[in-house]
């Protein structure tokens, strides 16, 4: 077992996973910095979503080791990785995982009722980051009432609400047309300097990638110097277009 670097918030090496026998990771290691911005870039398959899930703690990867703050993630029990994804961290999907019984604030403070925080405090956080992505006018609507890109505002509210060390997003705007997509991503970028929130960001977008202050590129698996995007530029640490291994 390697020590990680005591600056790195996330570190992971080597890991390595595979779905039903098909290799997902091979080998990739990397360390991300506190308050950092990091995007995941490359191809869709490419192992972008299972990196965020083996760096979260929803998968235990095959072989390598997977640290937060100098704690052991890959050797904790499911338990403990729940309450450290509860605790600690918050995910963004590409498709809005709201309770379809719950209103607007009540799905955006949920994973603070949880965590055992008072119904008013719970309520107070929601509703500032609903405001601030202009969907608090819908704080009483249930999910089945709201369009596609209100209800993924929704998924960024909650994530941001419990005032996470790490916010993991997998393709968060994927579903967002290019005015949602803008607003939503400034208002988490934004979010994430001032609060000192830690963003690892998984994008096939080159014009999302360069919203982040460093991108990781993969390529089946592994990482690689540069991976081609649909979009973007060349600028040193942003989204390259081109393809080396």
């Amino acid at each position: 077992m390697v020590a990680p670097p005591d600056n790195d918030v996330i570190w992971a090496h080597s890991l390595h996973h595979s779905h039903n026998g098909s290799p997902a990771l091979g080998g990739v290691s990397l360390g991300i910095r506190d308050g950092e911005i990091l995007a995941v870039t490359g191809p869709r398959g490419s192992g972008k979503t299972t990196l965020l899930h083996c760096l979260s703690g929803q998968l235990v990867p095959t072989e390598g080791e997977v640290w937060f703050n100098s704690v052991p993630v890959h050797t904790m029990g499911p338990r403990l990785r729940e309450r450290l994804r509860r605790d600690k961290f918050g995910w963004i999907a590409p498709e809005p995982q709201l309770v379809p019984e719950l209103t607007t604030w009540e799905n955006t403070a949920l994973p603070l009722l949880l965590r055992g925080a008072s119904h008013r405090e719970a309520k107070k956080a929601a509703m500032e980051w609903l405001e601030r992505l202009d969907i608090g006018m819908c704080a009483r609507k249930r999910p089945h009432t709201l369009q596609q890109s209100q209800r993924q505002r929704i998924s960024v509210a909650r994530a941001l609400a419990t005032a996470p060390a790490v916010i993991f997003a997998d393709e968060p705007t994927a579903t967002l047309h290019r005015t949602d997509r803008t607003h939503v991503l400034r208002t988490l970028t934004s979010a994430a300097r001032s609060h000192g929130i830690t963003v690892v960001l998984a994008t096939h977008d080159a014009e999302i990638a360069a919203l982040a202050d460093r991108t990781v590129p993969l390529l089946d698996g592994r990482r690689v110097a540069t991976a081609k995007l649909t979009a973007g530029t060349d600028t040193e640490g942003r989204a390259a277009c081109s393809l080396s291994v």
